[in-house]
């Protein structure tokens, strides 16, 4: 008679802790990562809300958190033929830690302007003034280190990620998620 209750206590604990288990693993879009909301504006002036104003219902961005980042962001809009292919809808967002007033930011922003000239350049950038390391911690990136190339859901969602420069199966990968079927 013990046995059947030692037996059926452990196979109520085994349950138990396959429960407990399945509750505490991270969910997809936790382990991938989500772009917080907030609202940035365009070089441009246009204010956008993240993550509902995305160009598209998927969206590749081009994420630099230093200014060093510029071969690697560049070597994307080379390698994919951004500049080139209207079919991919395309942001580049430089992540800035906020200075905490409008008149630093405005500095950041002018300076941005004297190098971004033409107004193609200016609808596509986007500079998001927040905690940078924060952001890196939402967007499940490695760090601020290399730049982040993202396939980002109108939800939030970072559907696919990469770092680093342009390698063709990177862009693969990143090409393949960007024009997948949608998602729930």
């Amino acid at each position: 008679m013990k046995t059947i209750w030692m037996q059926t206590l452990l196979w109520l604990a085994a349950v138990a802790t396959a429960l407990a288990l399945a509750f505490a693993t991270p969910s997809e879009s936790s382990v991938m990562g989500r772009l917080p909301s907030l609202t940035a504006k365009r070089l441009d002036s246009q204010m956008v809300s993240l993550p509902q104003g995305l160009p598209a219902s998927r969206t590749l961005a081009l994420v630099a958190f230093q200014g060093g980042h510029h071969g690697e962001i560049d070597s994307w809009i080379r390698g994919l033929q951004l500049r080139q292919d209207a079919s991919i809808p395309w942001m580049k967002i430089p992540v800035l830690e906020d200075p905490g007033n409008e008149g630093a930011r405005s500095v950041i922003e002018n300076r941005m302007l004297a190098r971004h000239t033409s107004q193609a350049d200016r609808e596509r950038l986007l500079p998001i003034f927040t905690d940078r390391n924060a952001f890196v911690r939402s967007a499940g990136l490695s760090g601020t280190d290399h730049a982040g190339v993202l396939v980002l859901g109108r939800d939030g969602r970072v559907l696919a990620r990469v770092e680093g420069h342009f390698d063709q199966d990177k862009a693969q990968a990143l090409l393949e998620t960007l024009v997948g079927r949608d998602y729930d």
